[in-house]
C-alpha cells in the first residue's frame, strides 16, 4: 500500500510515517518510480508505534523495543520476555516519577490559587 493509504488506515500523518521510516521504526520498499510501498503488516506496526509514543516512550527507545514485540498483538516474542519486561518496567517507573512531579506542581498551584482567592475576597 502507498503512504496515503497507510496514513488513512492508521490515522497517522504522512509526515509522521516518513519520520518513523527515518528513525528506523518502519520500513517501506521503493517502487521503480521512487514511491514508498508498505506491507499490510505496516498497519499493525504503526499502531504499535503510536501506543508506545502514547505511553511516553521516545523514538530511540521504541526502536530498541520494537524488535522484541510482535506487531499483530503487541505481545513480546518468546525470546525477549525478560528483556522487554525489564525495559518497560524502567519506563513505567520514569512515568511514575513524572506523575509525582506533576502532582507536586499542582499542589503548589493549589496553594497559590487559594491564597489569591483569599486575597481577592478580603480586598475592598
Amino acid at each position: 500500500m502507498r503512504i496515503g493509504e497507510l496514513a488513512r488506515r492508521t490515522g497517522v500523518s504522512e509526515r509522521s510515517l516518513r519520520y518513523y521510516e527515518k528513525e528506523g521504526l518502519l520500513s517501506a520498499r521503493r517502487t521503480p518510480g521512487g514511491h514508498r510501498e508498505y506491507a499490510e503488516t505496516a498497519v499493525d506496526r504503526v499502531r504499535r508505534i503510536q501506543e508506545l509514543y502514547a505511553a511516553g516512550l521516545c523514538s530511540s527507545k521504541i526502536a530498541e523495543l520494537l524488535p522484541y514485540m510482535r506487531d499483530s498483538d503487541g505481545r513480546p516474542v518468546r525470546t525477549a520476555d525478560e528483556y522487554l519486561v525489564g525495559e518497560l518496567t524502567v519506563e513505567r517507573a520514569r512515568i511514575d516519577r513524572m506523575i509525582q512531579d506533576l502532582q507536586r506542581s499542582r499542589a503548589v498551584l493549589d496553594t497559590v490559587i487559594e491564597a489569591a482567592a483569599r486575597s481577592r475576597e478580603s480586598a475592598p
